[in-house]
Parts: C-alpha cells; sequence; structure tokens
C-alpha cells in the first residue's frame, strides 16, 4: 500500500474523526465509525455472551447494537471526556442492554437489520474457547478488546512485510514477536542461511516495527493523541495480568 493511501486509510478510521463530527452526519465520521464497528465488534459479542444470552439473541443483539451506534443520534451523545472508542463502546452498550426490551420491540417490528458483515460463526468459536472461570462480562470484554488491537497491528505488520516481498520472513519470525525463545535462534538461523546476530538484528527491527504499528492502531481509538501511552500501558496491563479495574 503506497504511503499516501495508508495514510488515508489512517484517517478514515481514527476516532477523532468520529468526535470532531459531533452529531453532524458526514460521511467522513460515518465511515470511520463504521471501520472501527467493524474491526471491534467481538468484544461487544463476547460481552453479551458473557450476560447469559444466547448465541442467536447476542448475534441478533450485537447487529442491532450497531445500528443505533451508527446513526446520528448516538454521536450526539458522545461528550468530549469520552475520549476513548473503548470506553464509549462499553458504555453505550450497556445502556443498550439495559434497554434491551426496545430491541424486543424493534425486532418484532422487523428491525434490526444487519449492517455490518460480521462473522458470528467464526466468533461463536472464539467464544467458545473463552476461559470457564468467573470472569466478569467486562473482563471478557477489555481482553478481548486486548486482542484485537494486537490481532490488527500484527495483520498490518503481516501486509507491510508481504507488500516487500518479506512474507516468508514474517512467517518464520512472528513467534519472536512476543517471545524471546532464546533456544531457537541457532537452529532458524541455519534454516534461513543466516547468521545468528543477523538473525537477532532482524527479530528486533520486527519488534520494533510492530511496536510502531500497535500505537498506530490504538492512536485510531483515542483523543486526544497524548493519551496513545497511557492506553498503551493500559492494553499491555491486560495482557500481562488480565483486565484490571478501571
Amino acid at each position: 500500500m503506497p504511503a499516501d493511501a495508508n495514510s488515508r486509510r489512517i484517517a478514515t478510521t481514527r476516532w477523532s474523526v468520529v468526535l470532531a463530527a459531533g452529531g453532524s452526519d458526514t460521511t467522513q465520521a460515518r465511515v470511520a465509525l463504521a471501520t472501527l464497528c467493524e474491526s471491534y465488534w467481538y468484544p461487544v459479542y463476547a460481552f453479551i455472551r458473557r450476560t447469559g444470552h444466547s448465541c442467536d439473541d447476542a448475534r441478533d443483539l450485537t447487529q442491532e447494537f450497531f445500528a443505533r451506534v451508527l446513526e446520528k443520534g448516538y454521536l450526539r451523545a458522545v461528550r468530549p471526556d469520552r475520549g476513548r472508542f473503548r470506553s464509549f463502546l462499553l458504555t453505550s452498550l450497556r445502556h443498550f442492554l439495559a434497554n434491551e426490551r426496545d430491541w424486543r420491540h424493534a425486532a418484532k417490528r422487523g428491525g434490526g437489520k444487519p449492517l455490518l458483515p460480521l462473522e458470528f460463526d467464526d466468533g461463536e468459536r472464539r467464544y467458545q474457547f473463552e476461559p470457564t472461570d468467573e470472569l466478569t462480562p467486562e473482563r471478557i470484554y477489555e481482553r478481548r478488546w486486548a486482542s484485537a488491537v494486537l490481532e490488527t497491528a500484527m495483520q498490518r505488520l503481516e501486509e507491510s512485510l508481504a507488500r516487500a516481498g518479506r512474507e516468508r520472513l514474517f512467517k518464520q519470525l512472528k513467534p519472536f514477536v512476543f517471545d524471546e525463545q532464546p533456544g531457537k535462534y541457532e537452529s532458524l538461523a541455519r534454516e534461513l542461511d543466516m547468521t545468528e546476530g543477523a538473525l537477532r538484528v532482524s527479530v528486533h527491527r520486527l519488534r520494533r516495527q510492530f511496536g510502531l504499528l500497535l500505537r498506530e492502531v490504538i492512536a485510531e481509538t483515542v483523543d486526544p493523541e497524548n493519551e496513545v501511552d497511557d492506553e498503551l500501558h493500559y492494553l499491555l496491563d491486560i495482557v500481562s495480568r488480565g483486565s484490571p479495574s478501571r
């Protein structure tokens, strides 16, 4: 993807674009909000499932929830102090579920029409692998949010290396992004016909590139951008120790 195309993609997926639009119905804001919702729908689905709803009801509730989020009325409700898309989504979801009766009536009237192409079958398979302990819906939401952010950054890293003709190298080095794996450098270096030192440099560069992409992804979900560091630390906290209260 050319640099200018990449810049355009980022510009149209930022939460700041939605906040800047306020209650106005701009095409750019709608695209940004729809893109963010499509990227982070699974934490919402997992939250609804963990609150006790069946698979079928969770599918319908998730679609109806996002149908309402994408309406102008939700944008008008966004306050300047709600600078994180993560927080906005969870607060809106709680409000929506508290008024679930309205959804039931909408369903009877023929509402709840799908607006986003969500892979619910895959989502349900993922949910079945969720831990069976007593995690609250909020903790499940936070964990799945962190996973979605990391997965998005990893996908962009893979796409970047594929464009550079280094897809095979990415597949070989991907396990090293999160895990040092000290005993595997020597054998992998031989397999790639590299010196161990050159391999360590490649791993270091890959991790650095991933870190930059992770900041990029997070920057798209917070406003102002000076909150990126706080959100990054929060995400790493979730990954390392589970979802802390906040």
